[in-house]
């Protein structure tokens, strides 16, 4: 999850403001870091407005492909003021994780408006809160605002040469549903983040005829659980150890329980995992990727550099003919359009400041929800779906 918190500078209080204090916060995004910030604004007394551009909460999580499961156990997963119930399994499936979120804003009774996109975010002319541009020409004026429409927003695909004129199928991860449109197929999958190395197993086991991943550089993968314990209650343990030494226990550790996949095209990294996480790049947790590999049922190929003459062309110079290429090439936040004027985003589109120093209301970051998946970076957050 992604939340940026906007809050008017109230020092000056030489102009009168009579309405700031019926003024709601207003929350864009009614995903789970939406509403879980919204319930904490409301369990501190402050009215919280959910603003969702679909007809529904979770609409992102409806739209994930079928197989999808939470990396993070249940029990670390769940919102503040409401467990998971246990019925779902100690890994929670796609559309539980829908049933949950649409029960938690029943629950909580959180006041959501869907069907409202912001485009716009900027001060109010009087400097003591935020306008909102909104679908249908709505103008709204909230006390403080909270950005809180996820990572995996714009889909991304690469303006690799020739992808316009290239014939064959090309789809970007986020529309790719299950493994059954490819069944007796030729894929090429491209991406070996958590979605891409997924998608490339539930493409095997659902029947393509062939499957290719495309790496340019090979990632850390993780069992999901060793014994019993799962990855996410290593990387809460170790978070506050020094960063090195943890890249040498997980290296070890790699050694020890992962096969060597270097004569399959996946030799292990040379930075150090927690290095890695802390750059950004989540390890690939393993629902079966190894095996795959180990079998050859998944192979390894080179990047992608580009399309020519109805052929895929990789780094190392090769070209293959792939039925159908799946891009699990990640999202843009589209955040520049939102908030880009405002001076809170660095020249990636990224927030600038992170944690208890972001700018304005601090539900968003000291949560108790945010603080559980912050400690799981190390082993991949619940919500977010990298490529």
């Amino acid at each position: 999850m992604i939340t940026l918190a906007l809050m008017a500078d109230t020092s000056d209080t030489s102009t009168p403001a009579p309405n700031r204090a019926d003024r709601p916060v207003y929350v864009i995004g009614g995903g789970p870091g939406g509403l879980a910030v919204a319930y904490a604004l409301r369990a501190r007394g402050v009215r919280a407005v959910v603003l969702e551009r679909s007809e529904r909460v979770g609409d992102s999580w409806r739209r994930h492909y079928d197989r999808l499961r939470l990396h993070t156990t249940r029990r670390l997963s769940a919102l503040p003021g409401l467990p998971m119930p246990r019925r779902f399994g100690r890994w929670v499936a796609r559309d539980d994780v829908v049933r949950y979120l649409e029960k938690y804003a029943e629950h909580h009774r959180l006041e959501i408006v869907t069907g409202v996109e912001v485009s716009r975010v900027e001060r109010t002319p009087d400097g003591t809160g935020w306008l909102l541009h909104a679908t249908g020409g709505r103008e709204l004026t909230g006390a403080a605002v909270v950005v809180a429409t996820g990572f995996n927003h714009t889909p991304r695909v690469p303006d690799w040469p020739g992808r316009d004129s290239y014939g064959g199928e090309l789809l970007h991860a986020s529309e790719y549903r299950g493994p059954k449109p490819f069944a007796g197929r030729d894929v090429l999958v491209v991406g070996i983040g958590n979605t891409g190395a997924e998608i490339a197993v539930d493409l095997v086991e659902g029947g393509a005829s062939r499957v290719r991943l495309a790496v340019r550089t090979p990632p850390h993968i993780v069992r999901r659980s060793t014994a019993g314990w799962p990855a996410q209650y290593s990387g809460v343990l170790v978070r506050r150890l020094p960063v090195r030494l943890v890249d040498r226990l997980c290296r070890v550790q790699a050694r020890v329980a992962l096969p060597d996949l270097s004569d399959r095209g996946l030799p292990l990294p040379g930075s150090g995992l927690y290095s890695r996480v802390l750059e950004g790049a989540i390890p690939v947790q393993d629902v079966g990727l190894i095996d795959a590999v180990r079998k050859g049922t998944v192979e390894i190929v080179a990047a992608v550099e580009g399309f020519g003459d109805g052929e895929v062309v990789l780094a190392d110079g090769s070209r293959i003919g792939p039925d159908a290429v799946v891009a699990a090439t990640g999202y843009t936040r589209g955040l520049e359009g939102l908030v880009g004027g405002l001076g809170v985003l660095d020249a990636r589109g990224r927030p600038v400041v992170h944690g208890g120093r972001t700018p304005g209301l601090r539900p968003a970051s000291t949560s108790p929800a945010s603080r559980t998946r912050s400690a799981g970076t190390s082993a991949n957050w619940p919500w977010t779906r990298n490529a």
